[in-house]
């Protein structure tokens, strides 16, 4: 019984990842061609530059637990998922920056973001040294999982299936980020 349930649920993860790249690849197409080639430029000017250095942020789980939501606390500390299509700022469309929701870094801007489709907040590039990346083998393939510089936190995943100029995704659970609108 365990190993049908293994079977179908890697039968599962196949199809999702098949649905989404078919979606990823028509949005991507008119995604793209909107993106402003200055904002662009400056972005990946951005990305190249020397990482600034962060002091890092260490708390107890009790401390974690009272500084955040449930929802927060299962994504940063436990590496869990947001549902797709859920968190607001996946159609988060204003001028601004998104912010680590544990620590308040700020890890990307609006101009990064684009409509991947796969129901998750996405960018193509993050703010210099934003993240730490290490391997993760939770889906058996391996993936470049991607943690908050300053406090540890999870955010989500990084794919090469994103869109000019980078071709990265950086797949991030709406939350672990705060939107902060540009006045």
């Amino acid at each position: 019984m365990q190993r049908r349930t293994f079977l179908s649920g890697l039968l599962s993860v196949a199809g999702a990842a098949t649905a989404a790249k078919l979606a990823h690849a028509q949005s991507a197409q008119s995604g793209a061609s909107s993106l402003n080639p200055e904002v662009v430029k400056m972005a990946l000017k951005q990305a190249n530059e020397p990482a600034p250095k962060i002091e890092k942020l260490e708390l107890s789980n009790a401390e974690w637990k009272k500084r955040l939501t449930p929802a927060q606390y299962s994504v940063l500390r436990d590496e869990g998922t947001d549902r797709p299509f859920v968190n607001p700022l996946n159609d988060e469309k204003r001028k601004g920056v998104f912010h680590c929701s544990g620590c308040d870094l700020p890890v990307f801007t609006s101009e990064m973001k684009f409509d991947s489709g796969t129901g998750w907040p996405s960018f193509f590039t993050a703010l210099p040294g934003a993240f730490e990346k290490k391997r993760d083998f939770k889906l058996i393939y391996p993936r470049s999982e991607y943690h908050c510089v300053r406090c540890g936190g999870h955010h989500g995943h990084v794919f090469n299936d994103g869109p000019a100029p980078t071709g990265q995704r950086w797949c991030n659970n709406g939350s672990a980020l705060v939107f902060k609108p540009l006045a």
